[in-house]
């Protein structure tokens, strides 16, 4: 009997897709760990892929005194190390590292600059350059107003249809609204705001990329899509880990600043956004500025009453190993209040979604390490079924793991063979069972974009605005003058503070 399947309903999208243009990628903080474990090993692995311009130059700045050989070794090893496919292709990283270069300077040096800027106008070096900001968030602005001394800037400047020079910004982009919007200004006196790209690494994963794919390629879903059918979402992105050597920025930033601000509210807005006009860039970003905005601006009472905040004690991980208390950490100090769980239950209040929580959870030193979404429909009447299941069935949930174990799972309610009574099973969709082992990394995906200009997966400035909004009155109020958060002890290897079951309901609150 033949399939009923349209094979022809397998659509490629790749034609209408930007291809990356051939660039100077110059990496400023080219000695630092960030270069070593993320940007060149995907640089590399486009390069092997067949996806990296043969024109393109990488050129690294930092103030080491290093050779073009010593620099070349030293990303070699690295990419051994840490290239998610192993082994090396010596063909791929040799063509690679051909068009590799270092350029000594100093970040505050106007003559460093000027020295970059005649390089890019050799003739070997193609006219685009792509600024990679590898470095600490308080010299983002020092660079991009060096850049633009040394004419290397885009604001005001017509480069015409076919030349670019983009920026390219790591997180966190500031510390709070207030020199986010101060950081905004400068680069933008620098750069066109369509040549700034603020990276978010989470929206490179493949699987939040597939939220908008699953939502709105899908006509089972989208119907079911709101407030009439789904009774919560949970968000979590948790670790089992501790913050290791990061304590000199995690007890200035804390899980709030450090996870919320970005990694969760991009998650919240994907799942939460409403039907492009298109899928261009700018459609796609204005719906997710929507979502925020509907976000109300809670008063201090309401958040202490929507949120959940702890720091871990000393434990044991999920790996055995010990765990000292956070403030036993290095660099982290010995009274701090730095919080390392946060859970928040907030609403968004638009006509899709008005009255269902969305629970936002983030920590460290946690029993498990995933990302995932759980979208939990609404009960049907057990009516039928009270005989054998009690007075309620069980949910249907659809869970989006991003990390690890990539897919997508739909819980369900069937009868079991041979008994009158029900089971809950699942259907499932796994990433690695269809695709095989090959997954590229977040930032082969961002890197490939901001080179072909499609800004799809990176931060406008007025999403980080209202992002940083949230995450303001969040801290606003836990540490006002009408009573602090309590700082809540977990023990390390845990399952953190509990969350009042009564968020999970409608309107519902702590």
């Amino acid at each position: 009997m033949p399939s009923i399947r349209d094979e022809s309903a397998s659509c490629d999208l790749s034609e209408a897709a930007l291809s990356p243009a051939p660039a100077a990628i110059v990496i400023f903080g080219a000695t630092g760990d960030l270069t070593h474990r993320k940007i060149v090993p995907a640089l590399y692995n486009l390069e092997r892929n067949g996806i990296l311009p043969p024109e393109t130059k990488v050129i690294g700045f930092a103030r080491r005194p290093l050779s073009d050989a010593e620099f070349r070794d030293g990303l070699r090893e690295s990419c051994s190390k840490f290239s998610h496919i192993q082994p090396m292709v010596s063909e791929a990283w040799d063509a690679l590292a051909a068009r590799m270069s270092y350029l000594e300077g100093d970040l505050e040096d106007p003559m460093a600059y000027a020295r970059l800027a005649l390089r890019l106008a050799g003739p070997d070096m193609p006219p685009n350059a792509l600024f990679y900001l590898a470095i600490s968030p308080e010299q983002f602005g020092v660079v991009a107003r060096y850049l633009d001394s040394a004419g290397l800037g885009t604001a005001g400047h017509d480069l015409g249809e076919t030349r670019f020079r983009r920026l390219v910004v790591e997180k966190p982009f500031g510390r709070d609204r207030e020199s986010a919007r101060a950081l905004t200004k400068t680069l933008q006196e620098c750069f066109a705001e369509r040549d700034i790209f603020r990276i978010d690494h989470y929206l490179g994963k493949e699987t939040v990329q597939n939220l908008l794919y699953l939502r709105f390629a899908n006509s089972i879903f989208e119907p079911l899509w709101s407030r009439n059918h789904i009774e919560s979402v949970e968000i979590d992105v948790v670790e089992s880990g501790g913050i290791g050597t990061r304590g000199g920025y995690y007890d200035h930033a804390g899980a709030a600043r450090d996870m919320i601000q970005n990694h969760l509210v991009q998650l919240l807005c994907l799942t939460a956004m409403e039907p492009p006009a298109t899928l261009a860039p700018e459609s796609i970003r204005e719906e997710k500025v929507k979502v925020l905005k509907a976000i109300p601006d809670y008063g201090v009472r309401e958040l202490l009453a929507r949120s959940l905040r702890g720091q871990y004690a000393a434990g044991k991980g999920i790996d055995g190993k010990s765990i000292p208390d956070y403030r036993g950490e290095p660099k982290v100090a010995p009274d701090s209040k730095t919080e390392t769980f946060v859970a928040l239950n907030i609403e968004i209040e638009n006509w899709r979604f008005a009255g269902v929580p969305f629970i936002l959870r983030t920590g460290k030193a946690l029993d498990r390490q995933e990302s995932v979404i759980r979208i939990t429909f609404k009960r049907p009447p057990a009516t039928l079924f009270a005989g054998f299941c009690g007075d309620r069935l069980a949910p249907n949930v659809l869970t989006i793991r991003i990390q690890p174990d990539e897919g997508m799972f739909l819980g369900f309610n069937a009868k079991v063979p041979g008994a009158a009574r029900l089971t809950a099973n699942d259907l499932h969709f796994a990433y690695r069972e269809d695709t095989g082992d090959y997954f590229p990394e977040a930032y082969e995906r961002l890197i490939a974009d901001a080179l072909s200009g499609d800004s799809t997966l990176f931060l406008r400035s007025d999403e980080t605005d209202e992002a940083w909004r949230l995450v303001d009155s969040l801290e606003a109020a836990w540490f006002s003058a009408d009573g602090q958060a309590p700082l809540l002890s977990y023990e390390a290897g845990g399952s953190g503070p509990p969350i009042p079951r009564v968020w999970f309901r409608q309107g519902g609150r702590g």
